[in-house]
């Protein structure tokens, strides 16, 4: 019987990481975030800027089994969330479309960048996401409870690590390559990736900012 239950939380923890690699594979505000950081201070912005996602959706966690699920998942909640957070994405857009750093001087910072920048993009990029919320409310709950009803705590647990290595693996795979390719990249790549990053985040910001609007 215990043997059933351990291979039941082994198999509902892959569920769980197939089903958060296909939500962090979707192009959204923390790739674009994850590719700009990774550019500018080396390959370990994408475990930061996943790891300032986690401390997110921790507290979120805590929230929810606080009682406050309904809060987070109402319009009004949404409103707020997608009208201020979209404005950040907008701002944090324009500052990376308007880089004027130069590829040498990237990799003479991304040499000696040990600051917590990429951690707090992740948080950022997180909270002002208003669907970020809208998934914990209804699909992130809906797992937690599979997961109590599976094997109580250890259930919640086998969901966490699965979802948190697939943020973890994607966002930090994406910056290796994203790293590694700035090392053979020529200067006006760079501006050009910058550029068309920055005004993705902008218009993902202005879409939270209507689609908000006309809830």
């Amino acid at each position: 019987m215990l043997d059933n239950i351990w291979i039941g939380i082994i198999l509902f923890t892959v569920t769980s990481f197939i089903v958060g690699l296909s939500g962090a594979m979707v192009p959204g505000p923390m790739l674009t975030v994850t590719i700009s950081d990774s550019l500018k201070k080396g390959f370990t912005a994408g475990p930061k800027i996943a790891f300032g996602h986690m401390i997110v959706e921790f507290l979120l966690i805590l929230l929810i089994f606080a009682g406050l699920g309904w809060l987070i998942g109402s319009s009004t909640a949404i409103f707020v969330i997608g009208i201020i957070g979209g404005i950040i994405m907008v701002l944090m857009g324009f500052q990376m479309a308007r880089s004027s750093d130069s590829l040498q001087d990237l990799h003479k910072k991304s040499e000696s960048n040990n600051g917590y920048g990429p951690i707090l993009n992740g948080i950022l990029t997180s909270i002002s996401n208003p669907y970020f919320f809208i998934w914990w409310a209804t699909v992130g709950w809906a797992f937690m409870m599979k997961g109590i009803e599976l094997a109580g705590i250890f259930g919640v647990v086998g969901f966490l690590v699965g979802h948190w290595c697939s943020d973890l693996g994607w966002f930090s795979t994406v910056s290796f390559f994203t790293n590694k390719g700035s090392n053979i990249m020529k200067e006006n790549h760079y501006k050009i990736i910058m550029s068309v990053t920055g005004i993705f985040l902008m218009l993902l910001g202005v879409y939270f900012v209507i689609s908000s609007c006309v809830v």
